[in-house]
């Protein structure tokens, strides 16, 4: 019989948990977001969001064991993200599942928030190792060679803002509210992504590298530039701002796609898109016809996968521990925990770390 994990996610503003076995079973799995708690505020507070994980995460464990029909003695481990993330909710769920791991006498599995947004595409698409992940979320703008479970090369990174990050500034520029990414690609379906001319940031410079604040400045110099007009032509702001990103996007991978084809040649590509952004229409249709160019294969697991869930961190945790990898009790929670330790740190570092 497959063993099965549970998975707990904390790392931001969702709460996470789920009950996945090793046969790529998902046997049940919760989600609560904070979305209004937060929406006042125009982004994530890290003190409302642990509040929030203690509130929740205990009825989220009882509702996917119940569904399940398992008892605690059942589980072969419990997973739960370490880090990257904010301290305080990393906290709330770490300390749930050694709990759990205490009384029952279960292994732990200390998961890399970014691990398990990389081993996605494994579950949902038995995608082999090894291939290109590029993953773009509100906190994570990078592309990543995935060569297997703990063996990662991170070909480029963002060197300032990442493009969920970038997508929620220039929202709230234009007064659109919060999660931006959503309401960006709502306004721009009305839009002409060819009335504005915005930069595409690294466009044919060597490398892997991404950066979006020169971007982010032309959109707000165009609103000032506007004046009161602005307000009537924010679907053609949001139009050209995606255009933008998704030829920039599209180039920064296109030379990663090269360079993995260098490393591996014996290897037809697979790129997987991970992270909240992998949602947006605009940059899947930039992937798209990138792939198609390219004899490459594009793999987008679904959208409920794709933001922070409990399911990813349970399969990544049965990843793990079919490796015979768990963790000590006493493992800390880490706000910063680059996947390829060993890179050059794309933001510098600092007391706590690596940023990026």
């Amino acid at each position: 019989m497959a063993r099965v994990v549970l998975g707990i996610e904390t790392s931001c503003d969702e709460t996470g948990v789920a009950l996945v076995a090793e046969d790529r079973r998902i046997l049940a799995e919760a989600v609560r977001t904070q979305v209004e708690e937060h929406a006042l505020y125009g982004g994530v507070v890290p003190e409302i969001a642990a509040r929030a994980h203690v509130e929740s995460l205990d009825r989220l464990v009882r509702k996917v064991m119940d569904e399940a029909g398992l008892g605690f003695g059942e589980l072969a481990a419990v997973a739960a993200t370490a880090g990257p993330g904010l301290i305080g909710g990393l906290l709330v769920g770490l300390t749930t599942a050694k709990a759990i791991c205490l009384v029952h006498g279960l292994p732990l599995v200390a998961v890399n928030h970014l691990e398990a947004h990389a081993l996605t595409a494994r579950l949902t698409d038995d995608v082999a190792f090894p291939y290109l992940l590029l993953l773009v979320s509100g906190g994570h703008c990078q592309l990543v060679e995935v060569n297997g479970v703990g063996s990662y090369r991170r070909l480029g990174s963002t060197v300032d803002d990442a493009l969920g990050e970038a997508f929620d500034k220039v929202a709230k520029m234009l007064g659109l509210g919060f999660p931006g990414g959503p309401a960006v690609e709502r306004a721009a379906a009305e839009g002409d992504p060819a009335r504005f001319d915005f930069p595409r940031p690294m466009l044919g410079r060597p490398g892997c590298a991404f950066s979006f604040s020169g971007l982010k400045t032309a959109v707000r110099q165009t609103i000032l530039a506007l004046g009161p007009e602005a307000r009537r032509a924010v679907p053609d702001i949001c139009a050209s701002f995606q255009a933008a990103v998704a030829a920039s996007v599209a180039d920064r991978t296109r030379h990663a796609l090269a360079r993995f084809r260098t490393h591996h040649p014996e290897v037809e590509p697979t790129l997987v898109v991970a992270g909240g952004v992998a949602a947006n229409a605009a940059l899947r249709a930039a992937l798209q016809a990138l792939v198609a160019r390219t004899s490459s294969r594009l793999v987008v697991p679904p959208p409920r996968l794709c933001t922070d869930n409990g399911t990813m961190i349970a399969w990544a945790g049965a990843e793990r521990l079919r490796l015979g990898h768990t963790d000590p009790l006493d493992t800390r929670a880490r706000a910063r925990w680059p996947l390829d330790p060993d890179a050059e740190p794309a933001l510098g570092g600092g007391v706590k770390g690596a940023k990026a």
